[in-house]
């Protein structure tokens, strides 16, 4: 099925959804204790990297893979040269963030991610992280504005493009999900568990095959 509006529409789109119409439904959403949302993010553990790598290249690999495996060992590569801090000062801010996220300090998290932000806005990952730390309060709003701009630097994010759909699918927009579940599989066949979401969203929006 063609996708109805292109990417850009469909992301305005949801973020004027989340702004206007939708305010009372998020208000009401509420996770159940000890339950910690969280977006796609990077492994654990990532592999050493030439910031030079050609990440066409590795995107061309990631489809290709043969297996799991592989993929994973590839997908780590693309996020390791994602995560490549642009400078000392944005290495020691977003360590700082990470200790903030660890020590559940969520707000002076996002305050540092702000001053990594205003001091390189070309680096897509403190947008990235920013994006999950928004998620993980509620605040679809500010996440899916943050998204936007991940994916405008970088239009094969799958982690951005898989959040915008988990993001989508909360609020209730299944087709909107559905958009960028499958957009996020185009990048990367191999995410975890977006498959069987695909699955179901497609069953629910555009009904069973005859």
């Amino acid at each position: 099925m063609a996708v109805r509006f292109p990417f850009a529409r469909t992301l305005c789109l949801a973020l004027a959804l989340v702004a206007a119409g939708l305010a009372p439904a998020l208000a009401q959403h509420v996770e159940p204790p000890g339950k910690q949302k969280k977006l796609p993010e990077a492994p654990a553990k990532l592999p050493k990297v030439d910031r030079s790598k050609n990440l066409d290249f590795l995107f061309g690999a990631l489809k290709a893979a043969p297996d799991e495996v592989s993929a994973k060992h590839v997908e780590a590569r693309i996020w390791a040269i994602w995560l490549q801090t642009p400078s000392d000062t944005a290495a020691l801010l977003m360590s700082r963030a990470k200790t903030a996220v660890d020590a559940k300090k969520i707000d002076v998290a996002i305050k540092l991610l702000d001053s990594v932000i205003k001091l390189r806005p070309d680096y897509i990952e403190a947008w990235n992280r920013r994006a999950t730390l928004y998620y993980m309060q509620n605040d679809y709003r500010r996440s899916l504005a943050d998204i936007q701009q991940v994916l405008i630097r970088e239009p094969r994010h799958f982690g951005a493009l898989a959040g915008l759909g988990m993001i989508m699918q909360e609020v209730g927009d299944e087709r909107r999900a559905l958009d960028a579940y499958r957009k996020a599989l185009a990048v990367n066949p191999h995410l975890e568990k977006i498959p069987d979401q695909v699955k179901a969203l497609t069953e629910k929006v555009e009904g069973r095959d005859i």
